[in-house]
Formats: structure tokens, sequence, C-alpha cells
């Protein structure tokens, strides 16, 4: 829980430096980027299993 919270955090800081200076937020568009991230984990997860 700790890690989720420091990741939290971290990430809330970030975007507001970033829309401070005016500077694009560093990250994809908001669908496609979630089922991205959620492929590569999938994905690894997925093979994880087949090694096993």
């Amino acid at each position: 829980m700790k890690e989720l919270l420091l990741s939290l955090g971290a990430g809330l800081i970030i975007g507001i430096l970033f829309k401070l200076l005016k500077l694009p937020l560093p990250a994809p568009p908001v669908l496609s980027g979630i089922l991205g991230i959620v492929g590569i984990y999938a994905g690894g997860k997925i093979l994880e299993l087949f090694l096993k």
C-alpha cells in the first residue's frame, strides 16, 4: 500500500510541476495509455504462467 501511495504522490507532484512550467504532460492519451499499460502487465503475467 505504501508503494501505491508513493507512486500516486510522485505522479501528482510531476503533474503539478509540468503544468506550472506549462509543459505537455509526460503521459500518453488517457484510454490508449491505460490500455497499453494493462497490455504490458498482462503480457508479462501470461508469459510468467507459460514459463512455469
